[in-house]
């Protein structure tokens, strides 16, 4: 079997657009694959264009290491987050291609199933007012729909400090969010890199109450000595990872022990297998991994395939069920959260278990997303200019 070319459809929103990839084989079996790009989707489709001739034409699908390893170092530069989304797009398209020509799912591929269900945490909920009314109404819903764990980021525009008032009206926010939930739901903090480490471990000193089951990028990506700052003087279990786009830069973290979740973004660090091996690694530093997700059904599903094959796999991250659900549709076999228990539930369709429809995506046209999370109301994820 070989690879005889592939095609892209990119389904936009006004804050995401979500990168699909069909790969396309000489014996009629096509794959998918998916990443979302902030804000760089057109560099995306341009390097794809090139590594098609380059390194996927003619290859063949079954031999991913080899293609993978061909596509990060076959162009003699340094695969930053556009080559490895890339990659990732083009590696999980592979691993459905070969699950479907072998009637098998991909996580039967990766070794097995060691769990038959994954549990999922909601994003993307709290696109409403920021009032501790209106979290409160939002979280109950989110409740009600099955989840048993959601992720908020109440910190507004937020940047290195936090005055005395906007601390207050966050731990407002968080306190009306643990009224709504209960104490069982699971309440994970998102500081999306914004503090300083002194901002930071205030911060989670004020929130600590209402009993956070992580604290989420505390302070930004590129300083691994801030983050052990912060992790030496927080009780708060931390979790970091979905801006690092290369499994082999995660060593400093193995090495500083200064997190307690792994968070790498499936669709941005090469792929189903670089996780899967990122996901062993961490298991021998007693690390758990729970990937950034902010893609939509075919993302999903991969990430599921990593968790239902790895033992340290702790939960996914799921928003299509709040911030643009209608997109849900592009996609045949969507994976679904049960509402009996907050978790996806293993599946035996070959491949992924998903197919895209392209006249659906169609109806989603690319379009000039934006997200910026230091402007005001970025938390509704509606860009000025848009309703």
């Amino acid at each position: 079997m070989r690879i005889t070319g592939i095609s892209t459809h990119v389904v936009g929103t006004p804050w995401r657009n979500l990168t699909y990839v069909q790969v396309h084989t000489d014996e009629g079996i096509t794959g998918v694959g998916e990443t979302r790009m902030l804000g760089h989707t057109d560099a995306l489709l341009g390097y794809l264009r090139e590594a098609e001739v380059n390194h996927i034409l003619g290859s063949d699908p079954f031999a991913v290491e080899d293609l993978v390893r061909r596509m990060k170092y076959g162009d003699f530069g340094r695969a930053g987050e556009i080559v490895m989304s890339g990659i990732a797009v083009v590696e999980m398209a592979c691993w459905d291609i070969k699950g479907k020509a072998l009637g098998v799912p991909v996580w039967q591929l990766l070794g097995g199933r060691v769990t038959d269900k994954v549990k999922a945490y909601a994003n993307g909920w709290y696109t409403t007012e920021r009032t501790p009314e209106a979290y409160h109404k939002a979280a109950q819903a989110v409740v009600e729909r099955g989840y048993r764990a959601l992720k908020i980021d109440p910190f507004g525009t937020g940047h290195f400090e936090l005055d005395h008032k906007d601390t207050r009206y966050a731990v407002s926010l968080i306190e009306a969010v643990r009224d709504a939930i209960g104490p069982e739901t699971e309440l994970m903090l998102e500081m999306h890199g914004r503090f300083s480490p002194a901002t930071a471990v205030r911060l989670a000193r004020e929130l600590a109450p209402f009993d956070p089951a992580w604290l989420e990028e505390p302070v930004p990506p590129e300083n691994l000595k801030a983050l052990e700052k912060v992790a030496a003087k927080v009780d708060i279990p931390l979790a970091t990872g979905e801006r690092v786009h290369d499994r082999i830069e995660f060593r400093e973290l193995f090495e500083s022990q200064a997190v307690d979740i792994l968070q790498p973004d499936v669709g941005h660090i090469g792929g189903i297998w670089e996780t899967r091996k990122l996901a062993a690694t961490a298991e021998t530093h007693y690390m758990l991994v729970a990937p950034h997700n902010v893609g939509g059904p075919v993302l999903t599903a991969a990430s599921l395939q990593v968790g239902f094959t790895s033992p340290n796999f702790k939960i996914l991250e799921h928003f299509n069920d709040f911030a643009d659900a209608e997109i849900k549709k592009v996609v045949k076999g969507a994976p679904q959260v049960n509402p009996e228990d907050g978790c996806f539930h293993l599946s035996d369709a070959p491949g992924l278990g998903v197919e895209l429809d392209v006249d659906a995506a169609a109806e989603f046209p690319q379009q000039q997303a934006r997200f910026d999370l230091w402007a005001e109301g970025w938390e509704q994820r509606r860009p000025k200019g848009t309703k």
